[in-house]
């Protein structure tokens, strides 16, 4: 029986996350794997429109310069291995800079490069068979990039060709550190059970610090923001595993932390498909065994799907954002009439010179609530920061816009202190386009010092979502005294491009019932109904019985979703918190009890 324990730590939940997390986890954290994951949905549009400006560009740069190079002595010397997604849209550029890092710090680490996911070479041959994600449009004529997602499978075989450093381009989150587990512990790609709970390690620690107190509910109870302490998964042969921090730093590590980020960015939980793996997470459960210290059971596995999921990115048109302060009495109404006075006037300017008016425009007036829709606690607030953004297909207009901004100062409502950050800029729109491609059409590639060899993956599936058992309906129940949902349970938000999901776990499993009958799906669509496209929106309820939680999915919730969305909140980040002061009607005597 293998009795070691694999510690893997995460250093980067995206990109532009704190350097500081690597050194914190290499000095202090006894871990055996680094990983960094780097690559959101949004940051694979904000790469592909980096590298169509400079074919040099395309990674995350950070990874080399800031955290590699100033910490390769230690890695080296520590015998950690590193395993990083850094390689973006170019992850050949990120090797080649990696590299020359190496090379200045006198260190001899072997670099194995994870390539294949990039189909846009291919594209041609793939596009035939790409099948749109829920029914959308097909695969757009032109795109900037095309990524599949590719599995944990060709980062083992880099770690089993001896690789120190593994750079990678697309590939599932999770498999990061799916990919160091079947390594050490010599897994069959078959044991999807042990696939299955490698695959939520991967998922509660990809998005770092949101494990170990980061994004809580309970903000107020966690200590330390300003040295979050970054997560490690301490993980048995058998797929069970512990996650933890390194001692002495901040942040907290409890079944509530770690259950929130277990429902962040899911759908289904019964089907969380992955390439290697379809999770069902509804009997995950999670049990506090020491301070910070949370050991989690009970993922069962499901053979994976036959295709990998594509992100592709086009190019739609360009956009522009503007942001001003206003103040003073009634600062929320003025905002809004200058703002719509704004665009009234670019408007008439545009058919003035012969352009087509503007495509798309939006208008938040923030510190007004305008993220609550209907639910916005009207309040007489005297400073308000107006946001308006724009899309269209010419350049010019949106100069238009720029140039006629700077007037309503002198000429429209008073109290307007200055556009926040100078004249905007007009930039490319990219949007992401998500799809399905088959396995057969894809073949993952390990690189190490030239010898580049493929990496068998099977490619017919054998995933069977009719198989999947309907959810028993549980107890419901009602009561006469409302109190805000923050009381019962916990939540967390996020996003898969134009849909969003909220995660609720009930406090106590005693007040699901009441939880039960007052989240409806119906319910919950109404009241988040100003974030749901009219046509397209709904929302579909899943219940965790392991976890006593519930997961929403609110399709077309994002308006576009990524870079493409006008919103202030394009990823959905704050919908838990809405959610949390939804009225949830239970008995008298418990509403009394939490007060």
């Amino acid at each position: 029986m293998d009795t070691r324990k694999i510690r893997v730590g995460c250093a980067a939940a995206f990109w532009g996350d704190t350097n500081a997390a690597a050194a914190q986890l290499v000095r202090s954290g006894e871990i055996d794997y680094l990983v960094f994951d780097y690559l959101a949905e949004i940051t694979m549009s904000i790469l592909a429109a980096a590298r169509a400006r400079d074919a040099a560009s395309g990674y995350a740069v950070d990874f080399v310069d800031d955290v590699m190079a100033p910490l390769a002595r230690e890695i080296a010397a520590r015998g950690i291995r590193v395993v990083a997604n850094a390689g973006g849209v170019n992850p050949e550029a990120c090797r080649a800079a990696l590299q020359r890092a190496f090379d200045a710090a006198g260190v001899a680490l072997r670099i194995a490069l994870v390539t294949g996911d990039d189909l846009q070479p291919q594209r041609a041959a793939v596009a035939p068979s790409a099948t749109a994600l829920d029914g959308g449009p097909p695969l757009p004529e032109r795109t900037l990039s095309m990524n599949a997602y590719l599995g944990a499978a060709p980062i083992a075989a880099a770690l089993a060709r001896g690789a120190d450093v593994v750079v990678t381009g697309r590939v599932a989150d999770s498999a990061l550190v799916l990919g160091p587990l079947i390594h050490a512990f010599g897994w069959s790609l078959a044991d999807h059970d042990r696939l299955a709970q490698g695959s939520l390690a991967g998922h509660v620690i990809e998005c770092g610090a949101q494990c170990t107190g980061g994004n809580f509910t309970d903000w107020e109870s966690v200590p330390g923001y300003e040295n979050m302490g970054f997560p490690i998964v301490e993980c048995d042969a058998d797929g069970t595993f512990v996650v933890t921090k390194p001692p002495g730093t901040g942040g907290l590590v409890t079944p509530f932390t770690v259950g929130e980020q277990i429902l962040y960015e899911i759908g289904d939980p019964r089907a969380y498909l992955l390439p290697d793996v379809v999770c069902d997470f509804t009997q995950v459960r999670l049990e506090a065994i020491g301070a910070d210290r949370v050991r989690v059971s009970g993922a069962r596995g499901l053979p994976p799907t036959s295709t990998y999921k594509c992100s592709a990115t086009w190019l739609d048109g360009h956009r522009i954002t503007a942001t001003f302060l206003i103040g003073g009495i009634d600062a929320a109404r003025k905002g809004a009439r200058v703002a719509q006075a704004i665009l009234a006037r670019v408007r008439r300017l545009l058919g003035e010179q012969g352009i087509p008016d503007l495509r798309e425009t939006h208008v938040e007036v923030l510190g007004a609530e305008a993220t609550y829709g209907a639910n916005a606690r009207a309040l007489a607030t005297r400073e308000v920061v107006v946001k308006i953004a724009c899309v269209h297909d010419d350049k010019r207009a949106l100069r238009v816009f720029a140039r006629e901004i700077a007037q309503a100062a002198t000429g429209m409502a008073p109290g307007l202190t200055g556009i926040i950050g100078g004249r905007p800029k007009e930039s490319p729109r990219v949007r992401l386009h998500s799809c399905l491609v088959p396995k057969a059409l894809v073949t993952p590639w390990v690189d190490i010092d030239g010898d580049v060899r493929p990496v068998e993956v099977a490619a017919a599936g054998g995933f069977d979502p009719a198989l999947l058992e309907a959810q028993p309906p549980g107890e419901s129940a009602t009561g006469d005294t409302p109190v805000p949902l923050v009381k019962l349970a916990v939540a967390r938000s996020g996003d898969k491009g134009d849909h969003a999901n909220v995660g609720v776990i009930a406090r106590d499993r005693r007040y699901l019932p009441w939880l039960r009958g007052a989240l409806t799906e119906r319910a919950v669509a109404s009241y988040l109904a100003h974030v749901l496209d009219p046509v397209q929106g709904r929302v579909t309820r899943w219940e965790l019985p392991g976890l006593g939680g519930f997961n929403f999915l609110l399709e077309h919730a994002l308006g576009g979703g990524g870079i493409a969305s006008l919103r202030i909140d394009p990823q959905g980040k704050a919908y838990a918190q809405q959610l949390l002061d939804f009225p949830v009607p239970v008995p008298a005597a418990l509403a009394r009890s939490l007060a």
